[in-house]
């Protein structure tokens, strides 16, 4: 949904920046390689809350290699983080609380 919402993000991977059938996208392995080390962070992130350093360590790194190597704009951090909220309320609306709401929304500024 990202790069369907944001097709201007394909800009910094070069591997499917050609592409244009969300199919497509969705069928490529480097993507879902990306996304799987995207969800890693996330998920490093999310289990050391308690440990601000280990979340700025993960974040700095994270932001240092995406704005120094890939030159990624930051805005397309607030951007990626807008749509996975997006999706986790649609995914389990049921359960997105106004608390975890709130939780993901806090996340979303670190």
């Amino acid at each position: 949904r990202f790069f369907v919402n944001f097709p201007s993000a394909k800009q910094y991977f070069s591997q499917f920046k050609h592409m244009e059938d969300p199919l497509e996208m969705e069928r490529s392995l480097q993507l879902r390689k990306h996304a799987r080390r995207v969800m890693g962070a996330i998920n490093t992130v999310v289990e050391n809350l308690n440990d601000s350093e280990k979340v700025s360590s993960v974040l700095a790194l994270v932001g240092k290699a995406h704005a120094l190597k890939h030159k990624v704009e930051p805005i397309y951090f607030k951007k990626l983080t807008g749509v996975m909220l997006e999706v986790i309320a649609e995914e389990y609306a049921n359960d997105f609380t106004p608390e975890a709401h709130g939780a993901w929304t806090k996340m979303k500024t670190l």
